[in-house]
């Protein structure tokens, strides 16, 4: 009775983590919402300023670079994050407040990053602490900090089953016994019930959403084969452009304040040039959809690859965050591209590309599947799943790797 009275208690605690980390997801997203409206939006049209991107760019960089010097190059890639829970069972959990505005400051000034790595390393580090204060009352208090990373991803990507997938798929560790995962999807629903009912009532925040029908009936196979070569080509730009900027800035390594100036500079011009490489995507996608043909191929291609590369560069030039959502405007915007090019079906050809690009950098075919049936429809799963599988046998050379 006491081990039932235990686990009940347990799972009750681990529903009251989710729905906070709902609450703080959604109260981080509306923050970057509402900043990026008032300094995008709201200003420009109130204040005329020449080379107005790039003096925001560059002066966010500088602010960036003056903050992490003091408190540290935070946040965490997710990869990392993800890493140090597996291996210790904890997070970090000091700099939670200086993690906060390191993840939301680059969000602000338009890097072409995500929102899902400072969140999850502000989540897991929250989780951590939580594990501290009940350890006396829980022998699972360390899968605390795991379950809080699944609801993040969970959350942030509105697939719970990505955010269970993706932590675990191509590791060593076994699926979770069944108790766990009823753990882990009390947490993960949680969350993602708090911020599904905040944003009824307070407004729907910009995230992934489906982008429309396609009909499976139309896919010529050979096109298919072309399309996902595309992506796969697009996957090793950004192990190029990864490795080659890492090297650029490997002098630079302990000099954070310089390293955010050149971010944010480079993010200035490059933006001033090709817009739509700015912000994370999910509001850019709709852009594309809405006026690719207007847009056309050449700028569609240019953005699409330019991204990739200008996601490299602001991660590496301190003004970090996630890679999946500049990644999937990146495939959406070369898929259109290359949709008017073949006169082929826009959502098949983004589809195609867009899946085999993720794939061939995450090398998790079923996560990149989760993540991306909330954008495309659920009849294109068969061409995608023969993408995704193809793309991650092309394996990364260890050289780029390094």
């Amino acid at each position: 009775m006491k081990n039932l009275k235990n686990r009940i208690l347990f799972i009750i605690y681990t529903a009251i983590i989710g729905a906070l980390s709902g609450i703080i997801i959604w109260g981080f997203l509306r923050i970057n919402s509402l900043g990026i409206y008032y300094l995008w939006n709201y200003l420009p049209s109130h204040i005329k300023i020449p080379f107005y991107t790039i003096i925001v760019c560059l002066m966010g960089g500088i602010l960036i670079g003056l903050w992490k010097k003091k408190f540290g190059d935070y946040p965490e890639e997710l990869n990392e994050v993800i890493k140090e829970v597996k291996e210790t069972g904890r997070y970090k959990y000091n700099n939670i407040f200086s993690n906060l505005i390191s993840s939301l400051a680059p969000l602000l000034i338009g890097a072409s990053i995500g929102p899902e790595a400072g969140l999850t390393g502000i989540i897991a580090g929250l989780c951590t602490w939580i594990g501290d204060k009940l350890k006396h009352l829980f022998k699972e208090i360390k899968e605390l900090t795991s379950i809080g990373i699944t609801a993040t991803l969970g959350t942030v990507f509105a697939s719970p089953m990505f955010g269970f997938v993706e932590p675990i798929e191509n590791e060593e560790t076994i699926i979770p016994k069944t108790s766990k995962i009823v753990l882990y999807f009390t947490a993960i629903l949680s969350a993602f019930g708090i911020f599904s009912l905040l944003n009824k009532i307070f407004g729907k925040l910009s995230m992934l959403e489906s982008i429309g029908k396609a009909n499976i009936e139309n896919t010529n196979w050979l096109y298919a084969i072309l399309l996902c070569l595309v992506g796969i080509i697009a996957g090793y730009i950004y192990f190029y452009s990864k490795t080659i900027i890492t090297k650029v800035m490997k002098p630079l390594k302990n000099k954070i304040f310089i390293k955010c100036i050149i971010g944010g500079l480079a993010l200035g011009i490059i933006g001033t040039i090709l817009p739509l490489t700015m912000f994370s995507g999910e509001q850019q996608i709709d852009i594309v959809i809405k006026q690719g043909i207007t847009i056309g191929v050449l700028i569609l291609l240019l953005t699409g690859f330019v991204k990739i590369i200008l996601t490299n560069i602001c991660i590496e030039a301190g003004l970090k965050g996630g890679h999946f959502f500049p990644l999937i405007f990146s495939g959406i915007a070369i898929g259109y591209a290359f949709s008017i090019i073949l006169n082929y079906d826009p959502i098949i050809s983004m589809a195609i590309v867009t899946s085999s690009l993720l794939s061939n950098i995450m090398k998790k075919p079923i996560a990149v599947i989760l993540l991306l049936m909330i954008v495309f429809p659920a009849n294109l799963i068969p061409i995608m799943l023969v993408s995704v599988i193809l793309a991650a046998l092309f394996k990364t050379p260890k050289y780029i790797e390094q």
